[in-house]
């Protein structure tokens, strides 16, 4: 029987980590850490958790190379060919490390509920008989905790959306907040909307975290500077931001 554990480890700081996380990671078999093209900093931050939380534990730890997602095509398809490929490897690797079975676990970048589908792609695995999930500080959190804020407006609710979507279908009906995820064009400077506050953080809970606030109309194009030589400084980035409409903002520091 192969139990297989999905868990979240918070966005890049070891401190993210909930006793569950850790208790989980200690009584696994065996750990899977991804390797992704030149983002270093995100397997080298996995090994270090993996050293800090294991010390005196018997888990092997084994690292793969993670298939790339296809850059043309069809985005739907590209993306389920692509979680087709890391299922096959993952298999592989369950395979290779447990032939007996055992218990495996996955660290995954943030919470596995949010924007990653970690869960989807454990669904194709015919091996594994039982999935755990371990809840993880996700990077909306890490945002507002960055910048003192809370999420919502009172009583209101939250649209939680990509950068593709809102660059595609502009800004929700029916939301005055938006928190916008896997942006790598900046969707923001498309939207006609510049009384919008924006609160946008990239690197949430690393050393090199970087966050800048303000009117939409205001520090947008800051926005998309610093982002642009964050990327070139590090090789890659990771950023959320949330944006919000109507009312009164002076309360939330603008």
């Amino acid at each position: 029987m192969i139990h297989l554990d999905l868990i979240g480890i918070g966005t890049g700081n070891p401190e993210h980590l909930t006793r569950a996380a850790e208790a989980a990671m200690r009584a696994a078999d065996l750990i899977l850490l991804p390797r992704k093209g030149d983002k270093v900093e995100l397997i080298d931050l996995r090994r270090d958790i993996c050293a800090q939380v294991l010390v005196g534990a018997e888990v092997r730890v084994v690292e793969f190379d993670l298939p790339v997602r296809a850059a043309e095509g069809v985005y739907l398809d590209t993306v389920e060919h692509w979680h087709d490929a890391i299922a096959e490897c993952w298999a592989a690797e369950i395979a290779a490390h447990l032939p007996d079975g055992g218990r495996v676990a996955l660290l995954v970048w943030g919470d596995p509920s949010l924007y990653d589908s970690t869960i989807r792609i454990a669904r194709r695995l015919a091996a594994v008989e039982r999935v755990t999930v371990v809840p993880g500080i996700t990077s909306i959190q890490a945002l507002c905790a960055a910048h003192a804020i809370p999420f919502n407006a009172v009583g209101a609710p939250v649209m939680v959306t990509t950068g593709r979507r809102l660059r595609e279908t502009g800004w929700p009906q029916g939301a005055d907040s938006v928190a916008v995820m896997l942006d790598g064009g900046c969707a923001f400077t498309t939207l006609d909307q510049p009384d919008a506050a924006i609160w946008w953080g990239a690197y949430l809970g690393m050393a090199q975290q970087a966050i800048e606030t303000g009117r939409l109309a205001d520090v947008a194009e800051r926005i998309v500077a610093r982002r642009a030589a964050l990327r070139r400084a590090h090789g890659w980035i990771m950023d959320v931001y949330l944006l919000r409409r109507g009312g009164d903002l002076a309360g939330e520091g603008l």
